[in-house]
């Protein structure tokens, strides 16, 4: 769970969001909120992994709420946009720190990332015990480092200096000010993401009634503190212009700390974390996609499931194969990085403002679902939740317009392709 949200977001992101934010108050203000709406995010997903404990994740939450067809759209999107577009940019900076780390050319790190991602759909077809055991290790590894850089920051170096600064850009107010707060959201959410992953292995985790909301919920919660800690030692060390300003706010503070064995260390951090998101995407998401082919609106093919390790292999290639190729196509575009935020943010968000009134529908669809945990202040809770998802999707046209219309292009047309699929399997 938590290695699935700590990729390379809290690493890279925070230069983005200061971009936007620019004073300290609105950068920990835009953290925070994120924060709390990922925590909504926790609590809704967590119950609806009670009421629908299948594979699929929000697949089969959208197919039993609503219709096959938004399910399809949700799948669709996953593996043209959200899925195979972050990991394939995910894989590249794992390349490129990788590369630094050993000294490689740097024609190696598409090579290195594509090979690694094949390398791990391989690793994954042998049954999802072996990758779990890997995430274990990586996170932990992760998540001690990242507690000691926090604690390192705070206590053992001074403040940077700073001059009195208002808790507010003075030009933003009203809509404009809104409008800085929900873009500077998508790089946020976009690093807070990853709550939903574990519903998409649901059928394969034991007691999932139990387990299920309690791994979302322990995970998010630890995820939060971490990234407040995180923010707040950037700021402390670097301060905010400073922060705006890099690319790599956590190798500065870590070289701040420890030196040039410190930005090491954090590199090495960030080659683990990055390839800890890998191994969890190439884990879960194929699980959406065998969903479909069950249902029979995708390759029938892509629902076979190994029958010695029982997993399904070729949805776990194609996540694989289809990842490898936007890194090739996408890896040395000019600001990749950014762009790549928007567009898979944009079409994330679309299906979590979804899941939220899912969570209501299912509410009175299936009232006496067992529930082992219920959302608190419903139905206050997913209203703002999705609220808060339509707020993010609508601002996207006024700050990205451009991936903001490819984006509802690829959504828009999954749904020919959704009858084409109906049409040619008869149902």
């Amino acid at each position: 769970m938590i290695s699935g949200i700590v990729g390379s977001g809290i690493f890279i992101n925070p230069y983005l969001v200061a971009q936007t934010a620019r004073t300290p108050f609105l950068i920990l203000l835009t953290w925070a909120l994120g924060g709390a709406i990922a925590l909504a995010g926790a609590f809704i997903f967590a119950e609806l992994s009670t009421v629908v404990p299948r594979a699929g994740g929000q697949y089969a939450i959208f197919r039993e709420a609503f219709h096959p067809l938004v399910a399809f759209l949700h799948g669709w999107s996953l593996l043209l946009i959200i899925e195979s577009g972050a990991t394939a940019l995910v894989a590249v900076a794992f390349g490129e720190y990788l590369a630094r780390l050993f000294a490689l050319p740097s024609a190696s790190v598409v090579p290195v990332a594509a090979t690694t991602m094949m390398l791990l759909c391989g690793f994954h077809a042998l049954g999802i015990k072996p990758g779990a055991l890997l995430l274990n290790v990586i996170t932990l590894g992760k998540m001690i480092a990242l507690a000691a850089l926090i604690v390192g920051a705070l206590a053992l170096v001074p403040a940077a200096p700073s001059t009195a600064e208002p808790l507010l850009p003075v030009e933003l107010s009203g809509f404009s000010l809104l409008s800085v707060l929900f873009a500077g959201l998508a790089p946020v959410m976009f690093s807070y993401g990853g709550w939903q992953n574990l519903n998409f292995v649901s059928e394969e985790v034991r007691e999932p009634l139990q387990n299920l909301p309690r791994a979302i919920l322990v995970g998010v919660i630890c995820v939060i503190a971490i990234y407040l800690g995180a923010n707040v030692a950037y700021l402390r060390v670097l301060s905010a212009p400073v922060l705006a300003a890099t690319r790599t706010p956590a190798a500065d503070v870590a070289a701040v700390v420890g030196g040039p064995r410190g930005a090491a260390v954090i590199s090495a951090l960030i080659v683990a974390s990055t390839f800890g998101f890998l191994n969890l995407t190439l884990l879960s998401a194929p699980r959406v996609y065998y969903a479909m082919a069950a249902d029979r609106v995708f390759f029938r093919s892509v629902a076979w499931v190994s029958p010695r390790f029982r997993v399904p292999t070729v949805a776990i290639l194609l996540q694989g194969a289809l990842a490898s190729f936007f890194a090739l196509i996408r890896a040395h575009q000019p600001r990749a990085y950014q762009q790549l935020v928007n567009y898979a943010v944009f079409a994330d968000w679309i299906f979590f403002a979804l899941a939220g009134i899912a969570l209501i529908v299912l509410r009175s669809k299936l009232p006496h679902a067992p529930r082992t945990i219920r959302v608190p202040f419903y139905p206050w809770t997913p209203l703002l939740f999705s609220a808060a998802g339509i707020g993010i999707v609508l601002n996207m046209f006024f700050a990205d317009p451009w991936n903001a219309a490819i984006g509802s292009s690829v959504v828009i047309l999954g749904v020919p392709a959704y009858f084409f699929w109906r049409r040619i399997t008869g149902r």
